[in-house]
């Protein structure tokens, strides 16, 4: 097990290696263990602090990584620009600066287009501790290892030959980040599935992000392919991942978002779909999901959906993340 972590930042799953990824779905799955029969783990990080910045607001994200420092022993502190001096205009330099004279770690939420990973980039040259993405314009790292630690939980560590899609779903409302279909085909060509990803034209991905895909693909032996039909990319699937996201490379604005979605109010995940892939398939959403638009409550709440167990491994992946970084020794 890869454990010379300590430092380490971890600010897109493209930073680090498949054994090193590996290694922290190994700790997960022992904290995971721990912490579903009670056994005390509180020593790991004992004393440490991670600070929390948030530039928009979330339920998973906040909740399971407060949660987990405090069951590994440590503390976090929930930051917002309008709490400090970032919405101020102060600089990453004086910030991480500070931050890392109190603490131990530094985790950041920011998905402004253009902006939030760079942001986490440069905090992380000005600081000597390790600096976790909590979600950027690019990348969600942390959510794609927890849907890749629940993959593995449900079909095994051989994912070898196994269909994965991640499809464009119809939503109002508001305009959502690239960041998770980004995160799910980069990664999970790295760990032997075939990934498709389907989407109406206009909602194309980060060209940067659709090259890592296939640059990983073709070195691991993988599959990588891009459909522009819904019912096409569900049949014969494995794990079927639909879910929204806005024509970000076109626009957005809000009312020509709006337009380019509701020509594509037909694509929902619905038990016809569901019923293209194969019998033992199962459906992931990173939530919120919007019911009814992205998916019908009967697959949300059916026999396929794994919805629950994806995000309960958020808590045990962020746990495995934050020992391996900020505790130096286990």
């Amino acid at each position: 097990m890869q454990t010379r972590l300590f430092g380490k930042d971890f600010i897109s799953t493209e930073d680090w290696s498949v054994d090193e990824l590996t290694a922290m779905m190994d700790m997960a799955g022992d904290l995971k263990r721990r912490f579903a029969i009670g056994e005390p783990h509180d020593h790991i990080l004992r004393s440490k602090t991670l600070f929390m910045l948030f530039l928009e607001e979330s339920t998973r994200t906040r909740n399971s990584f407060e949660s987990g420092i405090t069951q590994l022993g440590g503390h976090g502190i929930y930051l917002t620009p309008s709490a400090t001096q970032v919405g101020h205009g102060e600089n990453a330099r004086d910030t991480g600066g500070v931050l890392q004279r109190y603490g131990h770690g530094i985790s950041v939420r920011d998905c402004r287009t253009g902006i939030g990973q760079a942001y986490q980039y440069e905090l992380a040259n000005e600081v000597d501790i390790p600096v976790i993405s909590m979600q950027d314009d690019v990348d969600h790292p942390c959510q794609a290892m927890a849907d890749l630690m629940t993959i593995r939980e449900k079909f095994g560590n051989n994912l070898s030959g196994r269909k994965f899609v991640i499809s464009w779903t119809y939503a109002p409302k508001y305009v959502r980040p690239l960041s998770v279909p980004q995160a799910l085909v980069m990664l999970m060509t790295r760990f032997g599935m075939d990934v498709t990803l389907a989407h109406p034209k206009g909602f194309e991905l980060m060209p940067k992000c659709l090259d890592s895909a296939r640059q990983h693909a073709k070195e691991n032996g993988t599959k990588f392919e891009i459909v522009n039909d819904m019912d096409e990319s569900f049949k014969d699937a494995d794990i079927i991942y639909a879910k929204s996201w806005g024509p970000i490379m076109e626009t957005e604005e809000p009312v020509a978002v709006q337009a380019m979605c509701d020509q594509y109010k037909d694509w929902i995940c619905d038990e016809r779909r569901m019923d293209l892939a194969k019998p033992k398939s199962i459906y992931m959403h990173c939530m919120p999901i919007d019911r009814g638009y992205e998916a019908t409550n009967a697959v949300v709440d059916g026999p396929h959906s794994v919805i629950y167990d994806e995000a309960e491994n958020r808590l045990h992946i962020q746990k495995a993340l934050m020992a391996l970084t900020m505790g130096g020794h286990l």
